[in-house]
């Protein structure tokens, strides 16, 4: 009987560690582009990765307030241009219950992350590809999941 009810409670840990980890998966979508899909060599253009975070969810901002919280970063590598640092909007100050009174700053729903891609003159390829590694923590108001880290490719043709 002892040995049921502790299978029993391991396999709803399991069950709900699992849940936990398909709920995070689903929690924000990461895409963006550059510019209008083209850029003139020896010129830039704007880029951007798009963060969608599901309702009632929330990701820490670049600068959460928080020694404890893991903030939203962005890192850009590009073939065939140059990449500037990305650009991170302010988030939303809010307090949560855990925050003790203060409280941490975050992004919700739709977030914009800008950047700017250069084209040298004498870039001889057509075409120009930006990898985002976006890491994120993603939260309720009463629970954080794991950290996650997306990884998108952004293409734009070279005219």
């Amino acid at each position: 009987m002892l040995k049921t009810k502790f299978i029993g409670t391991a396999l709803a840990i399991m069950v709900a560690a699992f849940a936990a980890t398909a709920v995070n998966a689903q929690t924000v979508n990461v895409n963006g582009s550059i510019g209008n899909g083209t850029i003139a060599r020896g010129g830039s253009a704007r880029g951007v990765v798009v963060l969608n975070i599901r309702g009632g969810l929330h990701v820490n901002s670049n600068r959460p307030n928080s020694e404890y919280a893991i903030p939203t970063t962005v890192r850009l590598t590009a073939t065939g241009g140059r990449v500037t640092a990305p650009v991170y909007p302010r988030g939303k100050n809010k307090s949560f219950q855990f925050s003790n009174g203060g409280t941490i700053n975050i992004y919700e729903g739709r977030v914009s992350i800008p950047f700017t891609v250069r084209v040298p003159a004498n870039f001889r390829g057509s075409t120009v590809t930006v990898r985002a590694a976006v890491r994120y923590q993603a939260c309720t108001d009463d629970v954080c999941y794991p950290p996650r880290t997306q990884n998108i490719t952004l293409t734009a043709r070279v005219r």
